[in-house]
């Protein structure tokens, strides 16, 4: 009995995969809204010293990044204002996730430096997963594959969209 194979669709990805690739760092100049950025949708929310972003290849849904604006890799050189509203914003981070993704629980974290898995070490982010019983099935263990049950977009604009009611 042959079984039916179905693909993986993340059609959200053509637009990267097609784009015209910089070489810059993707976190950088992100203090103000920039027409034709590819960062932009996925953007979250600002602050005076960081903002939030969707992670664009991300372990779960809703899976955000909070970087300081500053290019800067190292945790200990962040200024007392940044590391504050770093803070600030990862508490409502997870306030506006109860709220909109309703998750059982986090992962939340630094990878500081190359060897600790830091895809881009050279500009310090914080992650924030959502967690769901059940989220990890074998898909990432056999394929190194992850589902992700919304297009980013999307995700982007119900966080945005809530980030200041709660």
């Amino acid at each position: 009995m042959c079984e039916e194979k179905r693909p993986l669709w993340a059609p959200w990805r053509i637009k990267f995969i097609r784009s015209k690739k910089e070489n810059r760092c993707f976190m950088c100049d992100n203090q103000t809204p920039r027409e034709n950025s590819i960062e932009e949708p996925l953007i979250v929310a600002r602050g005076k010293y960081v903002f939030a972003i969707l992670n664009r290849y991300p372990y779960n849904s809703g899976h955000l990044l909070i970087a300081p604006y500053r290019h800067e890799g190292d945790i200990a050189k962040l200024s007392s204002e940044e590391l504050h509203e770093l803070m600030d914003f990862a508490v409502q981070a997870k306030k506006v996730m109860e709220k909109t993704l309703a998750p059982e629980a986090y992962n939340v974290g630094f990878n500081l430096g190359k060897v600790a898995g830091a895809g881009v070490a050279e500009h310090l982010h914080m992650h924030i997963v959502p967690r769901w019983t059940g989220d990890t099935n074998f898909m990432p263990v056999l394929a190194d594959i992850h589902c992700v049950p919304e297009a980013l977009e999307e995700t982007a604009k119900l966080l945005r969209d809530n980030w200041d009611t709660v």
